[in-house]
């Protein structure tokens, strides 16, 4: 087993190194920059006492494959949250450019970091018209939310930054002020392999989990919620009703998709929510991108002028028959699951806005209860 699926490059331990049992094979890095080209980058504030937010950006082909349209799809779980781009999304199937993820209130300078990055680095993408995708969780609990403290230039700062290679988690990025279950939340990824004939495809998930009430808390089936209640002062916290927050999770795979199989995917999310114990709360905004980087150069725009008479090349496109599909849909279920474990998993307690206080998920005491309800032993 990599070292990088049971840790992070800080050292940090991911789910694997509890020894949570985990359905599927990871990807050697067990996150989303298992898909080939895929990059992520993060600009992290923390600063005083109030500031605990920032921004994480993702290329699906890369920063220099920007220009190069991905297949992809769209679900919303539940509405109350806020993605840019989705309309072109479920008009054309395709989208070009980066994503942005951040905290609620920051969603339109994403959206402009996004732009005047593009106009930098892919002036022939930005020369006609951009829809960036821009996505949002809610981190008031711990961050001066209504401060506007990200800036474009964090945002550009991310982009720039992005890399593949193993990625950090937890109170990173966009997910730096976020809970989840009541614990400190945050960022996390991972990935599961498929085979597929002579091929080995791999999918990706990155969430940024804001999202759940205490005792739904579920880890490999296993509800350890209502045992591990005690410390939970987000619980007299009265502001918004307990589960509220909200879920963005970003599904890639290399497997070569159509648009409607993409929204298939991305579906399989809310399933992956669900084994971790969330019911859904109606103040929690979940929403879902799939996407494929297979086909490349299949969506790119043909050559010419919109008035011009000159013949056009038909396009074909590989794609995964629909009666195949089914290890990659649960592969997305899988990766999922993990990627909400992993970002509570990694962190650690924090302290925000007006002194507020979220507790990090006590790992030692979650391995005892693992360890007691799946093997009817001491943990190890």
């Amino acid at each position: 087993m990599s070292d990088y699926q049971c840790e992070t490059p800080d050292g940090q331990p991911r789910a694997r190194a509890l020894g949570i049992p985990l359905e599927g094979i990871p990807g050697p890095l067990n996150a989303i920059t298992d898909v080939p080209r895929f990059e992520v980058g993060y600009s992290t504030l923390i600063s005083g006492t109030d500031v605990r937010t920032g921004v994480t950006a993702l290329h699906p082909r890369g920063r220099t494959g920007a220009g190069d349209p991905v297949a992809a799809g769209f679900h919303s779980q539940n509405g109350n949250g806020e993605m840019t781009g989705v309309s072109w999304i479920s008009e054309s199937g395709t989208f070009s450019g980066p994503i942005a993820l951040t905290n609620t209130h920051s969603v339109g300078v994403a959206h402009a970091g996004i732009v005047e990055w593009t106009i930098r680095h892919h002036p022939e993408l930005a020369s006609r018209w951009l829809l960036p995708i821009a996505a949002e969780t809610w981190d008031g609990y711990l961050n001066d939310a209504n401060g506007h403290h990200v800036s474009e230039q964090d945002v550009i700062d991310a982009l720039e930054n992005a890399r593949g290679g193993p990625l950090a988690e937890g109170s990173v990025g966009g997910g730096t002020g976020m809970t989840c279950y009541q614990f400190k939340g945050g960022s996390g990824t991972a990935s599961r392999l498929v085979a597929y004939q002579n091929a080995t495809y791999t999918v990706g998930v990155f969430v940024q989990a804001n999202f759940g009430r205490r005792p739904e808390l579920v880890v490999s089936g296993v509800p350890v919620g209502r045992d591990l209640g005690e410390d939970n002062p987000m619980d007299a916290y009265f502001q918004l009703p307990a589960g509220a927050g909200s879920a963005i999770a970003v599904v890639a795979t290399d497997a070569p998709l159509l648009p409607h199989q993409c929204s298939a995917l991305a579906r399989r999310v809310t399933l992956g929510l669900g084994r971790t114990g969330t019911t859904g709360s109606h103040f929690s905004g979940d929403l879902f991108l799939a996407l494929s980087t297979g086909n490349p150069g299949a969506f790119g725009r043909v050559g010419g002028s919109a008035n011009s008479s000159a013949i056009r090349d038909l396009r074909t496109l590989s794609f995964v028959p629909w009666d195949q599909i089914d290890p990659l849909c649960a592969a997305v279920v899988q990766a999922t699951e993990e990627s909400v474990i992993n970002s509570l998993v990694v962190n650690e307690e924090m302290v925000g806005r007006e002194g507020h206080r979220c507790p990090a998920l006590p790992r030692s005491q979650l391995e005892s209860l693992l360890a007691q309800r799946l093997h009817g032993g001491a943990s190890r």
